[in-house]
């Protein structure tokens, strides 16, 4: 319609100005600068320009633009509403309230506070303001998709699914087809219908790819969520840890360095920020950086200061628990390692591995033996029964510790095997003599010793044996050597 006026004899340039600001809706920025220039000089056109400048990320011209705006209600709304798109929640915030204060009528106001104490993580506070608005717009999409936000942060997705309802069985309200609720009851649903009903919505709201990126996450497709932030560049925390995370999984699935460094850039992007530095994501951040630094003592120091709120998080127990054990603390280690529920990391040859370790660590060698027995025969077992094995020999717990290399000697016959099964067998027979072990072990030990065709069997078979014979009382009959 604007373009029709421009092109009737003599039209008013402001129409340029107005067409501009469609454009800008529409999401063609580019389009939208120039055909603002065309127009007059005006308040509309500093404020299209300074929105543009965002959106193409021009910061020379966001600063230039900004500095030409002035006191105003609406000057003042977009200086908030830039504040509010970088992530300067406080900043946005104290514009708000004062501009609230000031005109108390505009309910909406209200609505953009609690949104920005939303993303400062004060649900409680964001959903007390959000309330006035409501008294008013009960069945607004807007305030009542942020309500549902707040009650997700605060409690569950049922929750939050509840509070929809307003406007998705209203009879005044929206239905499904809004973007925002479809896109929500995704969240709120754990992921359910992601694949059909985020992909669409890439580019609608922010979110929509990011959470797309933790769905392919969380369903181990590492390379369809590395292929969605590739050419991402980030601007907000949340990107930034989003790439990070992804980075770090297809770092550590593929052994790729490269990646792992761009990982640990991005943690520690966010983490040493001023404005995520005293957050809980900040600190999950800078622990997710030392950690892949492999600096675990500094990775306490963050998750200690906010292990409170993740008692039940088995993502961060399993962190938490490895940090503790690659610490040397064991203890700590082996008790946060046993309250992972999830059943995808239970069966983990990291889970295993590290947990297998804190069980010898702690003097529970059994249970280290008992979690390999349970394992599938592949190279995963290999591995674990080689830990074992090195682990229980190093405490000392020399019976499973020659279990262990016994089954590696079988499944390998090379020298360094036998040569860790004999200095065992020799430690649980010295055990033995010591009143340490129990005798009955000797019949393990025996039988595992004639497992190896090696000329040194015979001689230590026949030590052991010849020890029994003298020392009858409570043990038992060896049967004839083999």
């Amino acid at each position: 319609m604007y373009g029709d006026l421009l092109d009737l004899p003599d039209p008013d340039p402001v129409y340029h100005t107005y067409r501009a600001a469609c454009l800008f809706y529409m999401g063609k920025y580019k389009e939208a600068e120039a055909e603002v220039d065309r127009g007059p000089r005006s308040k509309l056109q500093s404020r299209i320009h300074f929105h543009c400048a965002h959106r193409l990320n021009d910061e020379s011209k966001l600063m230039n633009y900004h500095q030409q705006l002035s006191d105003s209600l609406e000057d003042q709304l977009s200086v908030a509403a830039i504040h509010y798109l970088r992530s300067h929640y406080q900043e946005a915030t104290d514009i708000y309230k004062r501009l609230l204060l000031e005109h108390r009528e505009y309910l909406a106001l209200n609505v953009y506070v609690a949104l920005c104490y939303s993303k400062l993580d004060y649900y409680d506070v964001s959903l007390e303001i959000l309330a006035m608005y409501l008294q008013a717009h009960p069945d607004s999409a807007i305030a009542v998709n942020l309500k549902a936000c707040n009650h997700f942060r605060l409690y569950n997705g049922k929750a939050a699914e509840a509070e929809l309802k307003v406007v998705t069985d209203g009879s005044n309200g929206l239905d499904m087809d809004n973007f925002l609720i479809k896109h929500n009851l995704v969240v709120f649903r754990n992921g359910e219908n992601a694949l059909q009903v985020l992909p669409p919505l890439i580019g609608t709201p922010p979110e929509a790819r990011l959470n797309l990126v933790i769905h392919y996450l969380r369903n181990g497709e590492i390379e369809e969520a590395l292929n969605l932030v590739k050419d991402l560049e980030p601007q907000t925390p949340q990107e930034y840890i989003l790439k990070g995370v992804v980075h770090a999984s297809v770092g550590q699935q593929f052994n790729d360095q490269e990646q792992l460094k761009m990982a640990q850039q991005y943690f520690q992007l966010v983490g040493a920020s001023a404005s995520e530095c005293d957050t809980i994501p900040g600190r999950q951040c800078m622990a997710s950086c030392f950690f892949l630094l492999k600096q675990f003592e500094d990775v306490l120091i963050y998750l200690k200061s906010i292990k409170t709120y993740f008692y039940d998080d088995d993502d961060f127990n399993w962190n938490y628990g490895i940090a503790q054990a690659a610490s040397g603390n064991f203890k700590e280690g082996e008790e946060l390692l046993l309250l992972v529920q999830n059943e995808r990391h239970l069966v983990d040859f990291c889970y295993l591995s590290w947990l297998a370790r804190c069980y010898v660590m702690n003097g529970k060698s059994r249970l280290a033996w008992e979690l390999y027995l349970r394992m599938d025969t592949s190279d995963e077992s290999f591995s674990l029964l080689l830990l074992i094995a090195n682990d229980c020999y190093k405490q000392g717990a020399f019976l499973y510790a020659a279990k262990a290399f016994d089954i590696l000697e079988r499944l390998d016959p090379a020298p360094e095997y036998w040569e860790g099964k004999r200095g065992a067998c020799v430690g649980v027979f010295q055990q033995v003599i010591a009143g340490r072990e129990s005798r009955d072990s000797l019949r393990d030990v025996l039988s595992m010793l004639r497992n190896t065709s090696n000329p040194q069997v015979e001689y230590i078979i026949r030590i052991m044996r010849k020890w029994q014979s003298s020392n009858k009382e409570g043990g038992f009959e060896d049967g004839p050597s083999m």
